[in-house]
């Protein structure tokens, strides 16, 4: 592209130098030679007129009477012809080309002057030879400016193709790198367009797998904890029951899978209903009971009965079942879920007996990878996005002893 173009930037100048200096050459080789030969008749004018005046008033026409007549520093050879004299020379012939002018008075005389063109030549050639030198230093700054303009854009274009590379290697980091040019700046602010773009998609990409590992991972210790009963019992009617609760989880885990699926395709709150809070609860103490006795930790459920909320029941399940495993892990002694009225909202709380949360984390608990025991540090994050998204909250309301609430909107307020 470089050599593209310089020659382009040369061709351009070439045909300019071309169309102007050739033909300028030519008018000021005719006006120099024109200027030449006007000072040439002048002095044959000027001569013949002298002979002219003398002839009318009878006077001799003779050498020594021309003498002085001539312009000695023009170094010309005149010749005066008089009508019965022979002719009168004056000045020394020049040799080789010359630039003769007669002129004819009214009497019959005539003057030839003739001037060598050896300073004729001479101004010509000093003419074309400037003309040649602006004519080379136009073309040598034609050259230079091509450089100079090649280099110019062929580094924004080598740096833009180096970020087009890097959005392609998996680098989707914006470089905010203006170059002046409005096409090039068109370009750089397309390429960094889509390298937020790639960013967004790229986090959220990695932002969905990482929450799909932690939804799913839940289900699925549940669902395990279910197998593994079945597999301790010899009771039919026990492993009738621990088989009709591990149907449900797997149905559960199914829609699971359909909310992650579908989640960036539907609006918020597209799947709402009003639901039984006390059904959920029921659903989640089943699930997590075994693993809660296990750990030697009581579970008990407070607050009045019948309560409707406005929500999906399998993501307050999920939210639910997040708390549920974050006491499990993090907490100590009783669990307690509990249920109460506030204005138009139903509150779930999930509280234990433990040492609460680190007073440095704070309400920082909700954010991702902040976890005070090597934990993942997505559960509550996940939790929260999945309350937000149904319409509610999720709040640290206490953090000795640790208390969770999730805040949806009752259900016979719609």
């Amino acid at each position: 592209m470089k050599r593209r173009m310089i020659n382009s930037t040369l061709a351009v100048v070439l045909v300019v130098v071309a169309v102007f200096c050739v033909p300028l050459g030519v008018v000021e080789t005719r006006s120099i030679e024109n200027a030449a030969r006007e000072q040439v008749s002048a002095e044959a004018l000027h001569l013949v007129g002298v002979v002219e005046n003398r002839v009318a008033a009878g006077e001799p026409i003779e050498p020594e009477a021309l003498k002085g007549l001539q312009d000695e520093t023009a170094a010309r050879y005149a010749v005066v012809s008089v009508p019965g004299q022979a002719p009168i020379a004056m000045g020394d012939k020049p040799g080789g080309d010359v630039l003769s002018v007669t002129e004819t008075g009214a009497h019959g005389e005539t003057v030839t002057v003739e001037q060598p063109r050896t300073n004729l030549n001479r101004d010509i050639r000093d003419t074309l030879l400037l003309l040649a030198g602006v004519a080379l230093l136009a073309i040598a700054a034609a050259v230079a400016l091509g450089v100079w303009q090649a280099r110019r854009l062929a580094r924004p274009l080598t740096d833009l193709a180096e970020t087009a590379e890097r959005l392609g290697s998996g680098d989707p980091r914006p470089r905010d790198r203006r170059y002046g040019v409005p096409e090039l700046d068109r370009i750089a602010e397309v390429l960094d367009g889509s390298a937020e773009r790639i960013a967004r998609m790229l986090t959220a990409e990695r932002r969905l797998a990482a929450d799909a590992s932690h939804q799913l991972r839940t289900p699925l210790t549940a669902l395990s904890m279910r197998l593994e009963e079945i597999i301790e019992t010899d009771d039919h009617d026990t492993v009738k029951e621990e088989a009709t609760i591990a149907l449900g989880q797997v149905e559960r885990l199914t829609d699971v899978v359909q909310r992650l699926l579908t989640s960036s395709r539907e609006p918020r709150n597209a799947s709402a209903v009003t639901f039984e809070v006390d059904e959920v609860i029921k659903q989640q103490t089943e699930e997590w009971r075994p693993a809660l006795q296990r750990s030697g930790r009581p579970l008990h459920i407070e607050g009045p009965p019948g309560q409707t909320a406005v929500g999906t029941p399998g993501a307050v399940a999920q939210v639910l079942a997040a708390l549920i495993e974050n006491t499990l892990m993090h907490g100590d002694g009783a669990v307690t879920i509990r249920t109460r009225v506030r204005d138009t909202s139903v509150v779930l709380e999930v509280q234990d007996e433990g040492e609460g949360v680190d007073p440095e984390l704070g309400a920082r608990v909700f954010e991702r990878t902040v976890s005070g025991h090597n934990s993942t540090g997505i559960g509550l994050a996940v939790a929260r996005d999945l309350a937000e998204a149904d319409g509610g909250r999720l709040e640290l309301v206490s953090q000795r002893p640790a208390v969770f609430s999730l805040f949806l909107r009752r259900g016979d307020d719609c």
